[in-house]
């Protein structure tokens, strides 16, 4: 559960909540990455006070845990008091090659794979070759020796039974192969990840704060065999029984929730799904409703976007697709009501005022919101009630109703 501003966290829990009542059994998660929080000048320290004062004002007594999202090497060590969750980010070693002899090492390990492979539940059979798995270690082995170094740097501080570790795989341009996922968690093992949570590359683009696009019958083949290849590779390498697959920019990728639910009740499996920056935009939307000085501020964020709009959308481009053509100029946005405001940014994709390409300049401009915090917090404080009512509306009806009790 992304929350930029570390505000919401009662009104995304009251989310989970309601669905423990429904029977839902969800681990919340808060999480905030060390771009984030360097952004709008936030700590670790912030994002765990949220969480631990969310978990006590509602009475909480399931776990809960606290994300250090996307963190390497050199970011670690801010999180490792606070957090008790990370996400190993190895994006940047995909596709370099680790010194021969590791990979003569990985080779040698392997052997006993080469020729047909089958992954139960998969009706493909698969053929490996030593080039196969030269060709997989040239691409991934780095990126998992990295995964272990940093694995292993947390668990000297914290111990190993006192985190949770997700490895990202997704910041690549192609899918993992079955039989690229299954190397890789074998290589994971190799070096003591003992990863609970793993984020592959899916087909499709998964922009930020809007829907899936793709090919939703290639998604639910992937989905179902990295589920597959999973249950496969925890029996073959001595995996955590809970590993489970993680879909990053998962939030508001409605159009996927529905295949998902019924591949995780169908392979009682579990998922992560993280809702990213979802929590700032329910924010905005409750802000305009407000009215009053309220809706000034979305306003001035908007047109400050607007005009900042390269240096905004840059960091982000490759998870947004945003057509400036397509963007209403600030004067028009300054003549409307806070209903038509709400409307063009809440992710209704039926409603006519609804402009994805203007929700996705939001989401990114949260720089900007933070650059006026005092403003943008007084907002936030003055008009809680309706803000929360946002947040929690959103994370359960649109996010946790279709993807676990199937309807939506």
């Amino acid at each position: 559960m992304g929350d930029r501003f570390a505000q919401q966290g009662e009104a995304q829990l009251r989310a989970v909540l309601k669905a423990k009542e429904k029977g839902v059994s969800i681990t919340p998660v808060w999480n905030k990455s060390y771009r984030e929080h360097k952004t709008v000048k936030t700590s670790p320290l912030e994002l765990r006070a949220e969480a631990d004062a969310a978990v006590k004002a509602l009475n909480w007594t399931d776990p809960y845990r606290v994300d250090a999202d996307h963190i390497t090497m050199d970011t670690v060590d801010a999180f490792i008091e606070t957090s008790d969750f990370f996400t190993l980010d190895v994006a940047g070693y995909i596709g370099k090659p680790a010194p021969e002899h590791i990979m003569e090492d990985f080779v040698e390990r392997r052997r006993n794979y080469i020729g047909d492979i089958s992954i139960p539940g998969i009706s493909e059979q698969f053929i490996v070759t030593e080039q196969t798995l030269r060709n997989i270690a040239g691409k991934f082995l780095l990126a998992t020796i990295e995964a272990g170094k940093l694995y292993a740097h947390i668990a000297k501080i914290k111990g190993e039974d006192n985190f949770i570790a997700e490895v990202s795989m997704d910041e690549v341009n192609d899918p993992q192969t079955p039989v690229e996922l299954f190397f890789i968690l074998s290589a994971l093992a190799d070096y003591n990840v003992k990863a609970q949570t793993i984020a592959p590359k899916f087909s499709g683009r998964f922009n930020k704060g809007v829907d899936y696009v793709g090919d939703l019958q290639q998604f639910a083949k992937e989905f179902e065999e990295d589920i597959l290849v999973i249950k496969h590779a925890i029996k073959e390498f001595g995996l955590p029984d809970n590993l489970k697959l993680s879909v990053h920019s998962g939030s508001d990728k409605f159009s996927i929730y529905q295949p998902i639910n019924q591949l995780i009740t169908k392979h009682d499996a579990g998922i992560h799904l993280k809702t990213a920056g979802t929590t700032w935009l329910e924010e905005i939307i409750g802000l305009s409703e407000a009215g009053n000085e309220a809706i000034e501020l979305v306003k001035d964020i908007y047109s400050s976007a607007l005009g900042r709009f390269d240096e905004l959308c840059g960091p982000y481009a490759a998870v947004i697709d945003v057509a400036p053509d397509r963007l209403p100029s600030a004067e028009d946005v300054n003549s409307w009501s806070g209903e038509r405001l709400a409307n063009t940014i809440r992710h209704n994709q039926h409603h006519p005022d609804f402009n994805p390409d203007f929700r996705q300049l939001l989401h990114v401009a949260y720089k900007v919101a933070g650059e006026n915090g005092d403003r943008y917090y007084a907002a936030l404080k003055k008009y809680k009630d309706i803000v929360a009512a946002h947040v929690t509306e959103n994370l359960y009806e649109r996010h946790i109703v279709p993807l676990f009790l199937g309807r939506g």
